[in-house]
C-alpha cells in the first residue's frame, strides 16, 4: 500500500519527503458520502534510514460531523477541505487552548457546505483560501469515537486517541529536526466520482441533443417527402 501512496503523490505532482524521520501526512478520503463517520484514513510515513520506510495508517474523518453542517459557524457554511498538498501548513501548538495537536499555520483552501442539512455538500458554493483552523486533532480524550458529531467543524480528526498520542510523537521527532514545520496532504478519492458524474452526465446531454437533432433532421425529410407526393 505504501507504494501506492508513493506513486499517487507523485502521480499528482506532490512533494514527497524523503529525508530521514521527515513526516508526510496524507489525508485520503474516502468516496462514501456518509456523514459523521470516521471513514477516511491518515497515512503516517517517513524514511528510517536510506532503504527503510515506517508506515503507519489511521482513522480519521476528513469531513465536518453533522451537528456543524446543521448549525455552521459561519453564515456561508461549513468549512470542507478541498484536496491539495498545503506545504508547511501546520505547525505543533494547541487545539482551542487545551491540548497539543498539528494546527493550522497558514492559508489552505476549502469549500463551503451552506445547505445548512446533515448532507455532505460538494457541488454548491465555492473555493476559498485562508486561514479556517483546520486542525489535526483528536477526538475524544480516550478510547475509540465511532460517530464525529461536533468533533470537527473542518478539522481532520482523529477517531482513537492513543492513535493519536503515536502521531504527537512522530511530530515531536520530526520537529526536534525539522523545525516546527508540517505539510498536510489530502487527496480526494470523492473528487474522482464527482468528475466521473459530471463527464458522464455531460454525455448523457449530448446523446440526448444527438438523438434530438437527428429525429428533428427525419421529421423534416419525411415531411418534404409527403409534400412532393
Amino acid at each position: 500500500m505504501l507504494s501506492k501512496i508513493k506513486g499517487l503523490l507523485r502521480f499528482k505532482g506532490f512533494k514527497l519527503f524523503t529525508r530521514p524521520y521527515e513526516l508526510n501526512i496524507v489525508g485520503l478520503r474516502s468516496k462514501s458520502t456518509v456523514p459523521n463517520k470516521f471513514d477516511d484514513e491518515l497515512h503516517v510515513f517517513y524514511m528510517v534510514n536510506a532503504s527503510k520506510w515506517e508506515y503507519h495508517v489511521f482513522k480519521i474523518t476528513t469531513d465536518p460531523g453533522t451537528f456543524w453542517l446543521n448549525n455552521p459557524m459561519q453564515p456561508q457554511g461549513t468549512a470542507i477541505l478541498a484536496e491539495g498538498q498545503y506545504l508547511n501548513s501546520h505547525a505543533l501548538g494547541l487545539h482551542r487552548g487545551q491540548y497539543k495537536a498539528l494546527v493550522q499555520k497558514s492559508p489552505i483552501t476549502i469549500m463551503r457546505d451552506y445547505d445548512r442539512n446533515a448532507v455532505l455538500d460538494f457541488y454548491n458554493g465555492k473555493k476559498e483560501s485562508g486561514q479556517y483552523g483546520i486542525n489535526i486533532h483528536r477526538a475524544n480524550k480516550t478510547g475509540t469515537t465511532l460517530s464525529v458529531d461536533r468533533n470537527s467543524a473542518g478539522c481532520q480528526v482523529f477517531a482513537n486517541a492513543s492513535d493519536f498520542e503515536l502521531f504527537l510523537k512522530m511530530c515531536e521527532q520530526h520537529r526536534s529536526r525539522f523545525g516546527n514545520n508540517f505539510t498536510y496532504t489530502l487527496i480526494d478519492f470523492r473528487s474522482v466520482q464527482r468528475r466521473r458524474f459530471r463527464i458522464t452526465a455531460y454525455a448523457l446531454g449530448t446523446a440526448a441533443l444527438v438523438s434530438l437533432v437527428g429525429y428533428q433532421i427525419y421529421k423534416t425529410n419525411k415531411q418534404t417527402k409527403l409534400s412532393h407526393v
